[in-house]
């Protein structure tokens, strides 16, 4: 790497420049105090994804941002102590594409033969039919060189009949073949037509745009300028809430937080995940035939307990409103408005924490933000990534004049961090304040962060571009996101072995699978706090619905 760049001194700086946003971000007040200290660590020093974006030095600022927030309210629990927090760039680098380092019984995300390791919640054939599968994608439109990412989210039929393409093509189960029906199709429609269509059919696709392009439009007019994350007050009746005590000898700085956890797919369940770390007792619930992907729940559901409980009956309300009795922390990672439907949005659930005279913190995450013509339409990591520039930038960097999808879940993953941040902060206002707060965190935020951190000066971006395979360097806008993950991740494992070493993961085993389960250890390190699993990982609905977290059969290898 070139000797004028450390991805160190860079996550310091990107650090400061969040702490100067404190006031806005919703950040404590002390909490520049603590950030001063935090002490970036890495062996290498190295940039390590075939990206153009400061993927892991932003990531690195905002798990420090994290951390400070752990330490504030560790300084309740236990009187102001003097701390050393620590934030490795190999840790993080990991954290960024977890899911695809995660195994259940020795087998991968990438590995066909994992598929009999895992509860088929596919129920509706959109991950498991590559056909169906490829109704996520990003294709050409009738306008040579503009293009479109349609998403058939968890469903696909709607995005492929609205295209004028059958539901089901058993005979079409290769890449290319699939590609050259599904493209045609979407060649027939200007962006125009493809928003129309997808605006009717309440679909979650969007254009491919320019982040020059983005920033012209509505939406990014009133997104640029709007802080990446708000903590923000819901109501302030309810008295301040002390974190409840530890049980051992052991700190936990979560020990005894109740977290519901309504979220499918990555970033909502990252920011359980974290909480979990710190030692949140997290309910993941879903619904009886809830499409899920199977195999994000191994490395998602890790350290919680997972449950159905179906939202729509009187039964399933019952149980639920039991549960938030004492429930500290809600998650709300669905379609918005969705929860609102049902009776539980921030708002309503404010309402519940006055009559219980107890504060809740709400966390709402979702894909476009929280103000503009666009925060109430429906999306997904690729989503993001297309509509705010990441895609064209990501295709320049190979050499392109088209857009290329960036490997891995990346932006999943930072957006659940920062979920993790507001709900972290959330609990602080909680305890010295009183009241109930709302969290809301979003993708395209987490995006714009990257464009406000600014790309790789084009001497790195040369040096990241020369080791890359042929097999990497020829990828299009066509290739899927596993294709591209899956030649990236070859990359990053023969010139990178250092992420890899055992002493990264850690292994349970879980019941719920029947096997062990290997999964990337936390990345916040910090003196005299203990971070890390209580318990393995389950699928979906292994669970009940019951805040008793005290029979697992899970036990650390």
């Amino acid at each position: 790497m070139s000797p004028t760049y450390s991805p160190l001194l860079e996550a310091q700086r990107i650090l400061q420049y969040l702490c100067q946003q404190a006031g806005a971000l919703g950040l404590p007040e002390s909490l520049q105090d603590v950030a001063a200290q935090v002490k970036f660590v890495s062996d290498y020093d190295h940039v390590y994804f075939p990206i153009p974006f400061k993927e892991t030095e932003t990531a690195a600022a905002l798990k420090a941002v994290e951390g400070s927030v752990a330490c504030l309210l560790a300084d309740l629990k236990q009187g102001k102590q003097e701390r050393v927090l620590s934030v490795s760039l190999e840790k993080t680098t990991n954290f960024l594409f977890q899911a695809y380092l995660a195994t259940v019984d020795g087998l991968g995300k990438l590995e066909p033969a994992v598929k009999s390791k895992l509860k088929d919640t596919d129920y509706l054939r959109a991950q498991s039919d590559p056909y169906r599968r490829m109704s996520a994608n990003l294709y050409e439109t009738k306008r040579a060189g503009e293009f479109y990412h349609i998403h058939g989210s968890l469903e696909a039929s709607t995005t492929l009949n609205m295209l004028g393409l059958e539901s089901f093509r058993p005979d079409l189960n290769e890449h290319g073949k699939i590609v050259s029906v599904i493209e045609p199709a979407v060649r027939k429609f200007t962006i125009e037509q493809l928003e129309e269509l997808n605006a009717r059919n309440k679909q979650a696709g969007v254009p491919v745009l320019r982040h020059e392009d983005f920033l012209k439009t509505p939406h990014g007019v009133s997104s640029v300028n709007s802080p990446t994350w708000s903590v923000t007050s819901l109501e302030t009746s309810t008295p301040p809430v002390l974190l409840p005590p530890s049980s051992s000898s052991r700190s936990r700085i979560l020990e005894g937080i109740k977290v519901l956890e309504l979220c499918r797919i990555i970033a909502g369940p990252t920011i359980g995940r974290i909480l979990a770390e710190y030692g949140a007792n997290v309910l993941k619930v879903t619904g009886p035939g809830l499409s899920d992907v199977p195999f994000f729940q191994v490395d998602g559901n890790m350290g919680k307990h997972a449950t159905e409980i179906d939202l729509k009956s009187v039964q399933g309300k019952e149980i639920f409103e039991r549960l938030l009795e004492d429930v500290d922390i809600v998650l709300d990672g669905y379609r918005p408005g969705a929860l609102d439907k049902l009776g539980y949005s921030a708002k309503a659930l404010a309402k519940f924490a006055e009559k219980r005279g107890k504060g809740v913190v709400y966390v709402n995450e979702n894909c476009f933000g929280y103000a503009g013509e666009w925060a109430n339409r429906p999306g997904w990591q690729q989503i993001a990534d297309c509509v705010s520039g990441l895609a064209w930038a990501q295709g320049r960097f190979l050499g392109l004049d088209e857009p290329v999808v960036p490997p891995f879940p990346i932006s999943d993953y930072g957006t659940g961090c920062i979920g993790a941040i507001t709900a972290l902060t959330g609990l602080y206002n909680r305890a010295t304040k009183g009241g109930s707060w709302h969290g809301k965190a979003s993708l395209l935020q987490y995006d714009l962060l990257l464009f406000k951190a600014g790309q790789y000066s084009r001497e790195v971006q040369k040096q990241l571009q020369a080791p890359c395979s042929a097999a990497f360097l020829s990828m299009r806008h066509d290739r899927s996101v596993d294709d591209i993950s899956r030649s990236a991740l070859a990359m990053v494992q023969m010139d990178h072995p250092e992420l890899f070493q055992d002493s990264n993961f850690e292994t349970w085993y879980s019941e719920g699978y029947g096997a062990d389960v290997r999964v990337v250890k936390p990345v916040v390190d910090i003196s005299g706090i203990e971070i890390g699993f209580q318990r393995g990982s389950r699928p979906n609905g292994t669970d009940e619905a019951s805040w008793d977290f005290s029979n697992d059969g899970d036990f650390r290898r």
